[in-house]
């Protein structure tokens, strides 16, 4: 008569059945040993002077349209040596940028057309990794966000501009000294010196003397 009984169920006498979580000791070495490597966004050497979360958009002159470019932080970064000043803004979750350009002192921010919450401007951005000249449009979840955001673009445009004044009425400044500078060696140049003069009139009367005096007998 044929057994009824599971097959897993036969063993042979003094067999112990398997513990799947008895420690053997074994030590497995990993199959790729990974290094740690530092990460650098760009940004180590600058400030933030500013960061709200926000929505991006930029104007689409093909399709004649506003598209997003993402949600995130906005944020402005002031560099620690040159002073310059560039707004940055990163997606929340992927962190991809979706705008990135500088701060220039001829760039201006107005107020949205019957929103008070967004703002546009214009800009030269640089997010795609080549520069276009774009007309973004960014909105807060709060009127005193956006009118932040606002104030804040217009005192770096503005102290932007200063700087480059400053900076120019500087170069102008070196390029004239430069310039007395070089006149001046031009003009002690052309100078003769006393000493000189004195060797030139002496030389004069010697030859004068010479010609004065009678000629030898023969």
């Amino acid at each position: 008569m044929a057994s009824t009984e599971p097959e897993h169920e036969h063993r042979e006498e003094g067999e112990a059945p398997a513990n799947d979580d008895e420690d053997t000791g074994a030590q497995v070495a990993p199959i790729v040993k990974l290094e740690e490597i530092a990460v650098t966004t760009g940004e180590e050497d600058e400030t933030s002077i500013l960061d709200l979360k926000a929505k991006l958009y930029r104007f689409d002159k093909d399709g004649n349209q506003w598209k997003e470019r993402g949600a995130g932080s906005v944020r402005f970064l002031k560099h620690k040596e040159s002073g310059k000043v560039r707004l940055v803004m990163r997606q929340s979750k992927t962190l991809k940028i979706c705008a990135n350009h500088l701060l220039l002192p001829t760039m201006t921010v107005q107020e949205h057309a019957g929103n008070e919450k967004s703002c546009v401007w214009h800009a030269t951005d640089f997010a795609d990794g080549e520069l276009k000249d774009e007309l973004f449009c960014i909105r807060f979840a709060s009127i005193e966000n956006n009118k932040t955001f606002m104030e804040t673009f217009q005192e770096v445009a503005e102290s932007q501009k200063n700087k480059e004044e400053n900076k120019d009425a500087s170069a102008t400044a070196e390029i004239l000294e430069k310039l007395s500078v070089e006149e001046k060696k031009i003009e002690e140049k052309e100078e003769v010196p006393v000493g000189s003069e004195k060797e030139t009139k002496s030389d004069a009367e010697k030859t004068e003397k010479k010609d004065e005096e009678p000629a030898s007998s023969a």
